[in-house]
């Protein structure tokens, strides 16, 4: 069959093209012990979200306004948002309108393909390995996120898979306003075999970033990452402190930091919502870690924070091994989130 690509329709274009990116990248590159641990990592969001659908279809035979109306306050109360749930919603309305009829046992395929179709205009989680830029370095990665969503934790576990790439990795304990941050991020180094770079509790985060860089640069370190403190105190506050860092950090490597990591606790759900939309409003956030899906039927969240904040998920947290820190892939996602 020949396709003429300029008569089209873009939504038929878009699923060509996810079908196509899906199956090659699957097949090529998901490791089977990754997958598993994904699969398993999504299952209380899977078991939540499918129980929901099943109640909220049930009798029917036909997707209509009852059932999309079910189906907006299941993705509502799967964490998924609500500005994103009308989008996803406003979509399968327009294919019910144009196919005049869909039966509610194709409803699973269609949300598969409608939220795979959101993530890819996202131009998010693409990559399937722990990388960084080679024509950065030392590459600099200012963490932040609010105290217990497990940003010390993620910065352990990246630490440690930067180290297998072959990366020269140095820690920078930024978060002085708790000692129990410092002596945490030290515990990691340690378990690593990272150098970290530290002052004694309520010293000037921006000294330890200049200290930390000023490492990184004469051991010819290829990734620096540095930990911040975990408060959500008032935006104004919060936005001198973190600019002063960067400020710092910019006499050392002029266009430091080269990302800002934004961590957030998958399980606190519309709480994560929040979160990101202080700290985008306090400094500019260019990627995102969502941590603890395991352990939470909130996984949801995912897509909506995708598509709502345009700014990439780069890591998801599945589990409490120091491996079980995965780079988010769109693709392997959403075949976990909606494997039978």
């Amino acid at each position: 069959m020949t396709i003429d690509f300029n008569k089209t329709p873009a939504t038929f274009l878009s699923l060509i093209r996810f079908d196509y990116l899906f199956m090659s990248l699957f097949k090529k590159i998901f490791s089977s012990e990754k997958k598993e641990t994904l699969d398993k990592g999504l299952e209380k969001s899977k078991s939540n979200f499918f129980g929901k659908l099943s109640k909220a279809v049930a009798g029917k035979s036909k997707v209509d306004d009852e059932v999309l109306d079910n189906l907006e306050e299941v993705l509502i109360t799967s964490d998924v948002g609500v500005d994103t749930t009308l989008k996803i919603i406003d979509r399968i309305e327009g294919r019910v309108s144009r196919d005049k009829y869909l039966g509610t046992e194709e409803l699973n395929k269609i949300l598969r393909e409608e939220i795979a179709g959101l993530l890819s205009e996202t131009n998010v989680g693409e990559d399937t390995e722990f990388v960084v830029p080679k024509d950065k370095k030392p590459y600099v990665i200012m963490v932040v996120g609010v105290n217990g969503v497990g940003k010390t934790t993620t910065i352990g576990k990246l630490a440690s898979q930067f180290k297998k790439k072959g990366l020269k990795v140095t820690l920078g304990a930024g978060d002085t306003f708790r000692a129990a941050a410092i002596d945490q991020l030290e515990v990691w180094a340690k378990r690593v075999d990272v150098p970290i770079v530290k002052q004694k509790m309520g010293s000037d985060p921006a000294s330890v970033s200049f200290d930390t860089l000023s490492s990184a640069v004469a051991e010819n370190a290829d990734v620096v990452l540095i930990d911040t403190a975990g408060r959500l105190h008032n935006k104004i506050n919060l936005m001198n402190e973190l600019s002063k860092v960067k400020r710092v950090m910019q006499k050392v490597v002029p266009d430091a930091p080269h990302e800002v990591l934004l961590v957030l606790d998958g399980s606190t759900g519309q709480n994560a919502f929040e979160q990101a939309k202080q700290f985008t409003k306090a400094t500019e956030v260019t990627s995102l870690a969502v941590t603890k899906l395991d352990g939470t039927a909130k996984g949801g969240v995912v897509i909506g924070i995708s598509d709502q904040f345009q700014i990439p998920v780069k890591y998801i947290g599945v589990g409490e091994g120091i491996d079980d820190l995965q780079v988010f892939n769109k693709y392997e996602f959403v075949d976990s989130f909606f494997k039978m």
